[in-house]
């Protein structure tokens, strides 16, 4: 099993926080990930993320490269927003800096502002981001392709710089939804398992996911990508103590957002935190840790993406928190 740091709350932080302060301490969470067995780094995708700042994967990514030795790059994309052969470009580009370390975590957006801003409609989503990934795919490959249709002219054309990776950069798709979970499944693609719904949501669609895969002649792919939210420390007590305050803030303002209805229209961030927390985070002792992320290790997991730290939280904690996963939580899932 590969395990990966989320850098998704890290890369975002309060409105007051310094955040050439905070990505400095971003640079130094990398390296002690890269030197103490991490596989890889993932950063997510948002526009106007008010509350918080934010700042752009792909470019941070860019940067980060530099620190990350043979560590592999997941970002999320969030394509239907995306014109499809700028995002095939700056891809393509990410993957010739790393050495073709990049994998893509393709995913539909959910946030009525975030559409809005871009002028895209949010009902034909699903279409535009199949396309915009077909699409890039062809551009990847080095297809020349006629822009006509899309208004940018009638000569066919190349990409300008194509990645490493052949056919193209790895991909993964994200999904809430359980009908987002068969469109996946139809198409053969890999699904990248969501850090928000429960253990049991999530064991109940993979079943759904295997089935729709058998049925429409596909094999179960390879990746079998999982993302997790996660604190360790030497007791539960301590664990929560911490992880608390900025796990409840994050999920409130996810509520905000309308992240939980793209679940399930009975989710509900909203709720307590003890309510929130169940069977969803993983908060606690090293060896409670393992416990609870063994579960999606015999699910069939091969990708485990930990979320160790939220908006607001310090590094020392942080980094705390990956030391004692890397001493402690990974040999136990790799063994």
């Amino acid at each position: 099993m590969k395990i990966g740091l989320s850098l998704s709350g890290l890369l975002q932080h309060t409105s007051g926080s310094n955040m050439v302060q905070r990505f400095m301490e971003v640079l130094d969470l990398v390296r002690a990930a890269r030197d103490n067995g991490f596989d890889y780094i993932y950063a997510g995708h948002h526009y106007l993320t008010n509350p918080y700042q934010m700042m752009q994967p792909l470019v941070s990514l860019a940067r980060l490269s530099a620190e990350t030795g043979n560590m592999g790059l997941l970002s999320t994309v969030l394509v239907p927003l995306l014109n499809p052969v700028q995002m095939a470009e700056d891809v393509a580009t990410l993957d010739v800096i790393t050495d073709g370390k990049v994998t893509i975590n393709a995913a539909l957006g959910y946030r009525d502002l975030e559409f809005e801003a871009f002028g895209i409609e949010k009902g034909i989503r699903v279409q535009r981001m199949f396309d915009n990934l077909e699409l890039a795919k062809k551009l990847w490959s080095g297809e020349a392709i006629n822009f006509d249709e899309q208004g940018a002219g009638n000569s066919a054309a190349t990409i300008g710089i194509r990645p490493v990776q052949k056919p193209h950069p790895k991909i993964w798709i994200a999904a809430n939804s359980d009908s987002m979970v068969r469109r996946i499944a139809i198409r053969g693609e890999v699904w990248y398992m969501n850090p928000h719904a429960s253990f049991s949501t999530l064991k109940r669609q993979f079943q759904l996911y295997k089935k729709e895969l058998r049925t429409h002649g596909h094999s179960l792919p390879g990746d079998v990508p999982v993302a997790r939210e996660m604190f360790v420390a030497s007791s539960k007590k301590e664990a929560e103590a911490i992880a608390r305050p900025f796990l409840e803030a994050k999920y409130k303002t996810y509520s905000l957002w309308g992240q939980d209805k793209t679940i399930s229209s009975k989710e509900n961030f909203s709720t307590s935190f003890d309510l929130l927390s169940e069977d969803r985070f993983t908060l606690g002792a090293p060896d409670a840790v393992i416990e609870s992320l063994i579960k999606y290790k015999n699910l069939g997991a091969t990708h485990l993406t930990l979320r160790l730290g939220w908006p607001g939280m310090s590094k020392k904690h942080v980094e705390s928190a990956v030391l004692l996963t890397t001493k402690e939580v990974i040999p136990a899932l790799q063994a």
